[in-house]
C-alpha cells in the first residue's frame, strides 16, 4: 500500500540534525503515533549523505527490537525524505 505525506498529520519537532529533523506525527488512518525523520535532500546532495541515508533504512527495517526503534514505513516528497519510525518515549540515547 503506497503512503504519502497526506498519510500523516505532524505535531512537532522532536530534535533536531545535521540533515533534517524529527517529528512527532499521526497516521490519520490508524490514530497511532509515530516519528517522522525528514531528511533534506538538498543537504543530502551537498554533504554526500545519500549512502548514509540508505544504509539507516535498510538497517531500521531489519531491526526488530524493544531497545530500538523500527522502521514503519518511507517515502519521499519534491524535497525530503521521510523515514517513518515507532516513537519511544525519552528516545535519546545521551540522556
Amino acid at each position: 500500500q503506497a503512503v504519502n505525506a497526506d498519510a500523516f498529520m505532524e505535531f512537532r519537532v522532536l530534535g533536531k540534525g545535521g540533515f533534517g529533523e524529527v517529528c512527532a506525527c499521526q497516521r490519520r488512518a490508524t490514530g497511532k503515533m509515530y516519528a517522522n525523520k525528514r531528511l533534506n535532500k538538498k543537504r543530502l546532495k551537498k554533504r554526500k549523505g545519500y549512502e548514509a541515508a540508505l544504509v539507516e533504512k535498510r538497517i531500521l527495517a531489519r531491526v526488530h527490537s524493544r531497545f530500538i526503534v523500527s522502521l514503519a514505513c518511507a517515502f519521499q516528497t519534491k524535497t525530503d525524505l521521510c523515514l517513518i519510525m515507532t516513537i519511544m518515549n525519552g528516545g535519546d540515547l545521551r540522556y
